[in-house]
């Protein structure tokens, strides 16, 4: 991360940034929901956003694809985008996903500012050097990495999210919690993130976001213990790659939530992760997400789009980040298609 600011001040600071970088020109990228709730309060606040160029995208998961990007880069040779030129991509982690990885293949790179407005975006996708969109169904296929120049994390916007939005990025940040400390994890468990107040939770996004930054400097690249950061994940893009083939999209955030639990059972099973903290987790995300459904014969399916994953090296089994115990952290633990599919059976008994 070259820079990274925790402000309520969005818009002084990425004048700031313009100031120091001395673009040739400026582009901004939004989603539709960001153009209508966001943007306008930022073009009158900020004289960089205010005379900048406007890239609106389709917002959604479903949107962070192949079409959307090069209608991206279309906006940039259109406008005369050069290399010396700022793209600022203001929005959720689709906007922030695809924009970084619109910028980094651009004329071989040109320089770029994320500005989170989900929590989800804050906690989780501006974060890490991480970019790229889903391809052929499946979830960030294609991408690279690579830092912003700067990313502002803030709790302003998030008065436009509603409690669903709240909740999706609220997930990341009880992974974080849950590959940490039962600490942090206790205290985020009995936390309403429906009924936040902005700075109290700056401050919470700061104590989260640092347990990603530890293991991205670790490992920048993502080949060894940065795996931690995927806890769930493994299911979860399963989970997603389901729901969109069913035309009925699922959120990042609530299938990190459902992934989780099924990553916890698995967990259990494999390396005898302590049942009151699976239960204690079950509980809680019942209450606050519902579940994800699916069938017994579906288990094969899910399977399948888990056989995909980047980080599996056979066909026998899928690679795993597991937990012996809340903050002890096992990765790249590849688990055997039976017990898989236990911990599917077993996710649809806990949670259905």
């Amino acid at each position: 991360m070259k820079e990274l600011l925790f402000t309520n001040h969005v818009a002084r600071t990425i004048d700031e940034m313009a100031d120091k970088l001395q673009p040739a020109s400026v582009f901004v990228l939004v989603d539709s929901n960001t153009a209508s709730f966001v943007l306008p309060r930022l073009q009158s606040m900020s004289k960089t956003v205010g005379e900048a160029r406007i890239i609106t995208t389709k917002p959604g998961d479903e949107n962070k694809n192949l079409d959307s990007l090069s209608s991206i880069w279309q906006e940039l040779c259109d406008g005369m985008a050069t290399r010396t030129s700022l793209l600022i991509n203001i929005g959720g982690g689709v906007v922030t996903d695809m924009g970084a990885f619109a910028a980094c293949t651009f004329k071989r790179g040109i320089p770029f500012i994320n500005v989170p407005t989900t929590l989800l975006g804050a906690v989780d996708a501006s974060v890490g050097g991480k970019t790229g969109i889903n391809f052929n169904n499946l979830k960030n296929e294609v991408g690279l990495f690579r830092d912003a120049d700067m990313v502002i994390i803030s709790t302003t916007f998030f008065n436009t999210l509603t409690s669903q939005q709240l909740l999706e990025g609220y997930a990341e940040m009880i992974k974080h919690a849950l590959i940490t400390s039962p600490d942090m994890t206790s205290r985020l468990l009995a936390y309403d993130i429906t009924s936040y107040t902005p700075e109290p939770l700056l401050e919470m996004l700061k104590e989260s976001i640092r347990v990603k930054q530890s293991f991205v400097e670790k490992d920048a690249e993502d080949r060894g213990i940065r795996h931690a950061l995927n806890f769930g994940h493994t299911f979860a893009h399963a989970f997603e790659t389901m729901a969109m083939k069913r035309q009925a999209p699922l959120s990042h955030g609530y299938a990190v939530a459902f992934g989780m639990v099924a990553a916890l059972i698995l967990s259990h099973l494999e390396l005898d992760f302590p049942t009151e903290w699976l239960n204690r987790y079950t509980a809680f995300v019942k209450e606050n997400y519902g579940a994800f459904a699916f069938n017994c014969k579906d288990s094969d399916e899910l399977i399948s789009y888990m056989l995909h994953d980047k980080k599996n090296t056979c066909a026998e089994s899928i690679n795993f980040t597991l937990l012996r115990r809340v903050g002890e952290v096992e990765v790249k633990r590849p688990a055997p298609l039976s017990n898989v599919r236990a911990a599917l059976e077993i996710y649809r008994d806990m949670v259905l």
